[in-house]
């Protein structure tokens, strides 16, 4: 791993496992062990332990005493819960966009929209999920409330965990999720604010519910191969 002098050690240490959480290299309920990931990435133990502890904050592990530092459940309350929040925060940026745009803000947009497009195309999952988030990243300025900013930042790993997922669901999923981003910018266009707030509701629902189907389907297959192995 190399580290850029632009950001903290333990931040660098901390994006670097959350990476391996959302991708499911590092899956719920496995411990992550301090001395392992110092020696891993030829640091110390106390960068490691803060870098542990913006992890809690992300809500990517949850810290015990005595069992130290576990990749946190991904369950479906949890997944309802998050996605409410992030639809109620996304719709008010969609309206305030549409009411606050101007010519040169939407040129970016168009352009990240171009280059999803040629990750779908490729198939590209990893390159459409940063992609996505980077679109996101650039609405988050039309908010123009630091509560809001600092709220979806402190949300974003947790998204992409479960996004990470839903992207995976399907093949079909990548058009779909496209398609449905160039809507809302098509109603942002239009100062359509309502209509651009339905549309990514729509989107925060139907990834919510991938999500959830998902995780159902991960848990019947561990409650067979539990029944398999007691006969």
């Amino acid at each position: 791993m190399s580290f850029r002098a632009s950001e903290s050690l333990s931040e660098q240490i901390a994006q670097h496992l959350a990476q391996q959480i959302i991708m499911g290299d590092l899956v719920e309920g496995e411990r992550i062990q301090e001395l392992r990931i110092a020696k891993e990435l030829n640091v110390s133990r106390g960068s490691v332990r803060e870098a542990l502890l913006v992890l809690a904050r992300k809500r990517l592990i949850e810290i015990y005493p005595r069992r130290g530092a576990v990749v946190s459940e991904m369950s479906p309350v949890q997944v309802k819960a998050l996605y409410e929040v992030l639809s109620m925060l996304l719709q008010m940026i969609c309206r305030k966009a549409s009411e606050n745009w101007r010519q040169h803000d939407m040129e970016g947009f168009v352009g990240q929209l171009q280059r999803l497009q040629s990750c779908v195309d490729e198939g590209d999952i990893e390159g459409f999920h940063e992609g996505a988030f980077e679109f996101f990243n650039m609405a988050y300025r039309f908010a123009n409330n630091s509560y809001a900013s600092d709220i979806l930042d402190d949300l974003q790993p947790a998204v992409r965990r479960a996004a990470y997922l839903a992207l995976h669901t399907d093949r079909r999923e990548l058009d779909e999720a496209l398609a449905l981003l160039k809507g809302v910018v098509d109603s942002i266009m239009m100062r359509k604010g309502e209509q651009a707030a339905s549309l990514i509701d729509d989107f925060c629902v139907h990834q919510r519910n991938l999500v959830l189907d998902a995780l159902l389907r991960v848990k019947q297959i561990e409650v067979a191969w539990a029944q398999r192995h007691r006969r």
